[in-house]
């Protein structure tokens, strides 16, 4: 593959062809004492700092000693102390020919102070919370596996949340198993609601040091998504209850991993090593202009839209980002990774990464996957494959993507908020490109070598949510601020409908208090529920935003990383009002993890109408009738019958409260029957399972 004309670098950066180290660096405890070892291949002198505090503005702030640091091979530099200095912060002074002294804390550090400023020696078995030994994430089929992204903030910022206050927006939250909203015992919150809810895998947005929230001001009403890392190898201190010992918020991150294991959850580390907070960095500030892209003409490169993006194929950061993936699987035992403008790391690097957890204890059922797309063009060397849609043809067959096709085919482009697609005034128009992305695009330009390359979803933390998309198609004039919260101010959705869904149900049908809503609320719903069962029956591995289960809204905020807590966190009563809504998520969960076949089979589509999209894989049928009439359907597609079918799976029940819930002990599904050709009610989404003769 040819490098894109449009890269911004066509010469190779000098510097970039410094001597690669592959020996350990950073501190490290040993039986005589502690070690430490920098790679600074442009520096003149390194000197050490020991220090007892991370801060000089807290109780005890001293320094402790220097040491100078002896050059070593290939740019190191290296210092030996003969005392067992667990406990100690450190930092390092670098000094240049040209007079320069930066200081730095350490890049490789695994432990630091409050807000990063400092590194910390650690003992790292003595952060491990009991039973760490035997701590394993659960061994889940890949046809079981359903992806839940949230915040760790999100999860629990809510005071109706059920989680004590000191334990809100922090890593122990995660602990809580019991939760619920006060005085509603039938209403669970958090991790509970996770369990009840039935999907496998939690996705965790950034949780190393990030640079964007003050450590210091645990109670104030900062936020921030985390996109702008500082430490890579450290857990965030305003995750924890003490920032200011380093060794609280690694054992508290590790319980939380523990909890959520002994829940049964795999847990996914976003991970963002495409750029940082700043181009003034520890890298940067150790080895000056090494590990940010730059121009031919010297311009930081800025294809992250952050302005530093890293160098993954300069040799000693493309090594950084292998040892780092495989520290926190290895130490937190992380069971998969989401890559953060993964279209801005090298081919080379991500299979690097996949190949060096494949070497660990079960490495290979950990999970790798990543956005294949940047902000804009970035400056990398020549010959550079990146890991964007003209690269991921060359990536291991077990890292995969998130399919913005899929995305834009089912609720419209996400970057134009008012165009709608299939499930919200489309039909016709989208079925086509729906009819492919629930087959995993097979045969089309770009497919997968696996089905389970493509992350299938219809919302995530960027953008709108799901509802506000709806919101911004659906609603005349535009939505209102009762538009969005209509499952908050409505009570709920259950109810029998007038007429039939989309034809303008009664308000009666919604709890009679739609006023100042633009939009027709049981519309909205039943696209939302299409929705879901696309990405839920689709060829892939199914993903969701925390909260798309029961309508979450951020008012039209299409870009929260850094709007306040009370707008991104998670409503639990509102989730407790949209029940009916949560339990088609439910099912659908549920069917998704009865039928492994749904995750590789192939989906044979059936002859429908222009705006229905049915499929066939194995002896299920799904159906989405997009349209505003109802439709008919040959469920063997014209061939011979094959025997009745029955209905396991009906969003038109279900939004109206009708359906049977997976754990309402009843057999899971059994609905109407019915023979080959069906009638599709309007506006739904229904599966259908083949009946087994019980006499064979």
């Amino acid at each position: 593959m040819t490098q894109p004309r449009d890269y911004q670098r066509s010469t190779v950066n000098p510097i970039s062809t410094l001597p690669a180290y592959d020996g350990e660096l950073g501190a490290r405890l040993t039986a005589d004492g502690t070690a430490f070892t920098v790679w600074a291949p442009t520096a003149e002198a390194v000197t050490l700092r020991l220090f007892a505090t991370g801060s000089d503005n807290e109780p005890g702030a001293r320094a402790i000693a220097e040491r100078p640091m002896a050059s070593g091979p290939r740019g190191t530099w290296h210092v030996e102390i003969p005392e067992w200095l667990a406990g100690v912060y450190y930092d390092f002074l670098i000094a240049f020919p040209d007079g320069t002294v930066n200081r730095a804390a350490d890049p490789w550090a695994r432990a630091a102070g409050v807000n990063g400023a400092r590194s910390m020696v650690v003992d790292l078995a003595r952060t491990n919370p009991d039973g760490w030994d035997d701590d394993r994430g659960p061994d889940i089929p890949d046809g079981e596996l359903v992806v839940w992204e949230t915040h760790i903030g999100d999860f629990s910022n809510d005071p109706d949340s059920g989680v004590p206050a000191e334990h809100r927006g922090r890593f122990l939250a995660f602990t809580h198993e019991n939760t619920h909203i006060p005085s509603d015992s039938a209403s669970p919150t958090c991790l509970a609601h996770l369990k009840r809810l039935g999907v496998t895998c939690v996705q965790l947005l950034p949780f190393y040091d990030y640079g964007s929230v003050d450590e210091t001001r645990p109670d104030s009403d900062q936020f921030n998504w985390g996109y702008d890392p500082v430490n890579y190898n450290v857990p965030e201190g305003s995750y924890s209850t003490d920032p200011r010992h380093g060794e609280v918020r690694i054992r508290e991150c590790k319980t939380m991993i523990q909890a959520l294991h002994r829940a049964g959850f795999k847990v996914i580390m976003d991970v963002v090593y495409n750029h940082m907070y700043s181009a003034d960095n520890w890298f940067e500030r150790m080895t000056p202009g090494y590990f940010c892209r730059r121009t031919d003409g010297g311009a930081l490169a800025n294809g992250s839209g952050c302005g530093c993006d890293m160098a993954s194929e300069h040799a000693m950061f493309g090594r950084y980002i292998v040892d780092s993936v495989t520290y926190w699987a290895r130490e937190y035992h992380i069971d998969g990774f989401r890559f953060d403008l993964m279209g801005l790391i090298d081919v080379e690097t991500m299979n690097a990464v996949r190949a060096s957890v494949d070497a660990l204890p079960d490495g290979r059922r950990i999970l790798l996957y990543g956005e294949p797309w940047s902000a804009a063009d970035s400056a990398v060397e020549p010959g550079t494959i990146l890991s964007n849609k003209g690269g991921v043809g060359r990536l291991d067959r077990r890292i995969g993507w998130f399919c913005d096709a899929t995305r834009d085919s089912i609720k419209g482009h996400v970057l134009y908020s008012d165009q709608a697609g299939f499930v919200n005034g489309l039909g016709r128009a989208f079925a086509p490109s729906v009819r492919k992305a629930v087959d995993a695009w097979h045969g089309a330009v770009g497919e997968p070598k696996d089905p389970m390359q493509l992350v299938q979803y219809v919302s995530a933390h960027d953008d709108l949510t799901l509802w506000d998309k709806l919101c911004a198609t659906m609603c005349p004039g535009g939505p209102t601020e009762a538009d969005y919260a209509v499952g908050g101010a409505c009570g709920g959705v259950a109810g029998e409908a007038a007429g039939p869904v989309g034809g303008g149900v009664a308000d009666d049908a919604v709890g009679g208090e739609t006023d100042g809503c633009h939009g027709d609320v049981a519309d909205m719903l039943a696209a939302n529920a299409m929705a879901a069962g696309l990405v839920m029956t689709a060829a892939g591995l199914p993903f969701l935003l925390s909260g798309e289960e029961f309508a979450r809204t951020k008012l039209g905020c299409s870009d929260s990383f850094d709007r306040p807590a009370s707008l991104n966190l998670l409503d639990w009563r509102r989730a407790a009002r949209m029940a009916p809504l949560v339990d088609w998520y439910r099912t659908l969960i549920a069917l998704r993890r009865a039928h492994p076949e749904l995750c590789r089979g192939a989906h044979v589509p059936l002859p429908s109408a222009d705006d229905v999209v049915a499929y066939r894989v194995g002896d299920l049928v799904m159906a989405a009738n997009a349209g505003y009439g109802e439709s008919t359907l040959d469920m063997t597609g014209g061939a011979a019958s094959d025997g009745e079918w029955a209905v396991v799976a009906d969003s038109t029940d279900a939004l109206a409260g009708r359906a049977t819930p997976p754990d309402a002990g009843a057999e899971t599904g059994r609905g109407a029957r019915g023979t080959a050709t069906v009638t599709l009610p309007a506006r739904s989404f229904t599966v259908w399972q083949r009946c087994v003769d019980d006499a064979q």
